[in-house]
């Protein structure tokens, strides 16, 4: 009889764990935020908004071809210059200069594509993403939240992961579209993949075309190089 009860029991301490853990991370407010990169712009997302959070709680910059993100609450950068359409790769690589440093637990951050109606309630795109810890996620706006590989992601081996708390860890991410096929590629290694078909659609993206850029969790602290766009 003990067995039975064990699993529900360590299953409600899991929940109480999570549940704690999210209480004690709030979105912060960045000193000094704001965007200040000309012709670039940004959204952050509708549940941070409705808790009272606005586009300068989050921070980003440039020296060089180098972004320095500094988040506040959970936001997507883009320029609107930036346009990709029919077969394309984009990439860059995401570099967290020490692991966890403004968070209690890892969050993600990567590339996302297929923009469309940015910046308002119809906005639509998709995003991969990933953590120090191993682990990425691929989601979207369509313009409810969808996600297409469920809430925690999923873990793969080209991921790094960092040595541990403070440590650097850096991802090269990308996300491309051939033909039919949308794949998004974590350090030279392809962890995902899904027919187009199953993206462009109701409630989901408007099209594989569009503005692509930068997607931050909230409270992260991340430097970005070689963003580009390939045929």
């Amino acid at each position: 009889m003990r067995s039975i009860y064990v699993p529900a029991i360590v299953f409600s301490i899991s929940a109480l764990v999570a549940q704690a853990l999210l209480a004690q991370d709030a979105s912060r407010v960045v000193p000094g935020g704001g965007i200040s990169v000309p012709q670039w712009t940004g959204k952050i997302d509708p549940n941070e908004e409705r808790a009272g959070r606005t586009l300068n709680d989050s921070k980003l910059a440039k020296a060089g071809d180098t972004f320095s993100v500094t988040t506040g609450p959970a936001v997507t950068y883009w320029n609107p210059a930036n346009q990709a359409s029919g077969d394309y790769t984009v990439k860059a690589t995401f570099t967290e200069p020490q692991y966890m440093n403004l968070n209690n637990h890892p969050h993600p951050y990567g590339i996302f594509i297929a923009g469309n109606d940015l910046g308002t309630a119809a906005q639509s795109y998709l995003y991969c993403a990933a953590y120090g810890d191993g682990r990425f996620i691929v989601r979207g706006f369509g313009p409810a939240a969808f996600q297409m590989n469920g809430f925690a992601g999923d873990r793969n081996a080209a991921v790094h992961r960092a040595a541990g708390v403070g440590q650097p860890v850096t991802q090269e991410i990308a996300l491309s579209v051939k033909g039919g096929h949308v794949a998004c590629s974590i350090n030279g290694t392809e962890v995902a993949g899904y027919d187009k078909a199953a993206l462009v659609t109701a409630g989901k993206l408007k099209s594989t075309d569009g503005v692509y850029g930068l997607r931050f969790a909230h409270n992260t602290e991340v430097t970005v190089t070689g963003l580009s766009v390939s045929k």
